[in-house]
This record gives structure tokens, sequence and C-alpha cells, in this order.
């Protein structure tokens, strides 16, 4: 009988800085919006529910943190459409961490979900490019952004 392959989004990235710094990123939004969204309404704790604001492009979103391993996991509910989004961080040396970024739980069909899964992953890149620059070099790129000039409301 054929495997079914559940629609997942994966993209990953190593960081050359140590896993607890490239966790604390991710959990901690005075250091997150460097990279990613541009406000939001509080630390990533298990059971909270946060909302992130891209002001630029005058959107929001809810995320409900659903588990929280320090140094190893963190896994985030968006809402808008519903999706699960898996943040592991693995130490490969004292130095350099390997962040992968699972999303899934996509609730579209055809066509739909095939935007969705490009539309996802190449935003889950772009925030795994600014971190590296941020964490690495301490640049805010502006890539998200920058991303589409064409719908900005500010």
């Amino acid at each position: 009988m054929a495997e079914i392959k559940i629609p997942t989004v994966e993209c990953q990235m190593m960081i050359r800085k140590p896993v607890s710094t490239v966790f604390q990123a991710f959990i901690d939004p005075a250091i997150t919006t460097k990279f990613w969204f541009t406000k939001s309404s509080g630390q990533l704790e298990t059971g909270k529910t946060i909302t992130w604001q891209w002001e630029m492009y005058g959107v929001s979103d809810n995320i409900k943190v659903k588990e929280i391993i320090p140094n190893q996991k963190v896994t985030i509910e968006w809402d808008n459409p519903a999706t699960t989004v898996d943040f592991e961080f693995t130490a490969l040396t004292e130095e350099t961490t390997y962040v992968i970024i699972r999303n899934y739980g996509f609730s579209q069909k055809g066509d739909d979900l095939i935007e969705a899964i490009k539309n996802n992953t190449g935003g889950f890149t772009t925030v795994l490019d600014g971190l590296k620059a941020y964490l690495e070099f301490g640049i805010e790129l502006n890539l998200v952004k920058d991303k589409f000039p064409h719908i900005r409301q500010k």
C-alpha cells in the first residue's frame, strides 16, 4: 500500500552561533523583530497566544505556542490559515546551530495548496536568511520588509 505523504514545507540553515543564542532569537521578540515581524505582543511561552504584526503590510497573525523545549524545539500554530510550524535547533558544535523549520497541516487542496507551499517555503527561507545575517554579522537586511514592495502600507 502506498504511503500517504503529508504536505510539509521544510527549510533549513546553519547559523554560526551557539544553540542558546539561535533559540533565543525566535523566543524573544526584541531579537526576532530584527529579521522577521515588526511587532509582537510578547515573548513566546508554552500555552500563550501571541500576536505578531508586519506593520509595513498592515497585517498581523495570532500565534498559539504549543510547545517549547529549551534550545531544541518550538512548536506554534498559526491562526490564518491554521497550520503548525516546528522550529528545531541542533547544536552542531559549541558555536554552530542547525535550524530546521517545518510547516504542515495545510487545509488547502490542488492549486491553492501548491501556492501555499510555495509562499511558505519562500517566506521561511527569507526568515532564515535574515536570521543568519543578523546573528552572524549584526546586519538587518530588511528582507521581509522589502519582499513585497508593491503591497507596502508604509
